[in-house]
């Protein structure tokens, strides 16, 4: 990992773990800006961020689909939150559709977060956990939470009809809450996860499919989309610019 360059994530207690996959850390610690590549997670990203040249900023992340490249300015230190996509609707009360690739500024205030937050990640899990705590909603949609607790324990290799059959949910009506609430289908979504499963496979050197793909062309062409590389390259890390593989190769 570049010196100048550090991360953390940790995870989320665990009554929390269905709506929140980590809280992290980024720091540039370097005069120059560090150039990285942002690919597609399955997570709605919440930043807290300080640079040196701009004020304090909270910025909401949408649902990504392709590898995006990104500049993280000198001396910029940032606290995120990583949400599960059911936290859009039970957490932050809003649809995130129109944030597919993209993203959207917060009041500075949000959750009464301000710049001294950012001095102490331990005391900001803390206050970020006691918030979204609060706001966890008293009733869950049934259908909804078993929908996402099956593509996840599953890495998104079970099939729409699959998943409908299994919550008592029309495949139709899924990928309409999927498309209004997400602005993707479920299928999409799910082979993000597939492909981020991947990743960890890729991390150990792997480089031929371990999940449901048809064979390894196609499993070349999903790792391709989704990252811009192939997986031997994507491995290769160069000037560790794929944080989420550098992340798994360091777990």
């Amino acid at each position: 990992m570049d010196d100048n360059y550090y991360y953390k994530f940790i995870e989320p207690d665990r009554s929390l773990a269905g709506f929140v996959e980590s809280l992290g850390m980024f720091h540039n610690q370097s005069d120059q800006a560090k150039e990285v590549v942002v690919l597609p997670d399955g997570r709605i990203d919440l930043f807290f961020v300080q640079t040196a040249s701009e004020a304090f900023q909270v910025i909401l992340i949408g649902l990504e689909t392709a590898p995006e490249q990104r500049s993280i300015p000198p001396k910029t230190r940032a606290f995120t939150i990583g949400f599960k996509p059911l936290a859009a609707e039970c957490i932050l009360h809003t649809s995130i559709a129109d944030l597919l690739n993209s993203a959207k500024y917060l009041s500075d205030g949000f959750w009464d977060f301000n710049p001294d937050d950012l001095n102490d990640f331990d005391a900001f899990y803390q206050k970020a956990s006691q918030k979204i705590t609060s706001l966890l909603p008293a009733v869950i949609d049934e259908r909804k939470r078993k929908l996402f607790e099956l593509i996840y324990s599953s890495n998104g290799e079970m099939s729409v009809e699959e998943l409908s059959e299994k919550v008592f949910w029309s495949s139709r009506q899924i990928n309409r809450y999927f498309n209004k609430q997400f602005g993707l289908s479920l299928k999409v979504f799910c082979s993000i996860l597939r492909f981020r499963a991947s990743l960890g496979h890729i991390a150990q050197g792997k480089f031929f499919p371990e999940l449901d793909f048809a064979d390894q062309t196609h499993f070349i062409k999903e790792i391709k989309k989704f990252s811009g590389v192939v997986p031997k390259e994507l491995s290769k890390n160069k000037n560790d610019r794929f944080v989420l593989l550098s992340i798994l190769k360091q777990q």
